[in-house]
């Protein structure tokens, strides 16, 4: 597992993670997500989705990874959207 998704791992231990499109997306509009992280293997009506909502907020989108590497850091099953509710982790996330 590379650098990324082990920082990952640890937002997700310290509360800093939400998964699933729908909670992602309510986040969204209440400001409060600010990165995401979505599968590159959803569907594509989910990745259109995701993309266009993520655009319309100005938040930055990672779908470098698939589902199964996602939901493997964060240790839950089938996630493919991802969002970063914590700024702070952001920053350890793209370094």
């Amino acid at each position: 597992m590379d650098k990324i998704l082990n920082n990952l791992g640890l937002c997700q231990r310290a509360k800093g993670v939400i998964s699933g499109e729908e909670m992602v997306e309510e986040y969204l509009k209440a400001n409060k997500v600010y990165y995401i992280f979505l599968a590159n293997d959803a569907s594509k009506n989910t990745q259109k989705r995701v993309f266009d909502k993520a655009k319309y907020y100005n938040v930055e989108v990672d779908n470098s990874y698939s589902s199964d590497e996602i939901s493997a850091a964060i240790g839950k099953v089938g996630r493919m959207v991802v969002g970063i509710t914590n700024s702070g982790f952001v920053k350890i996330l793209k370094k």
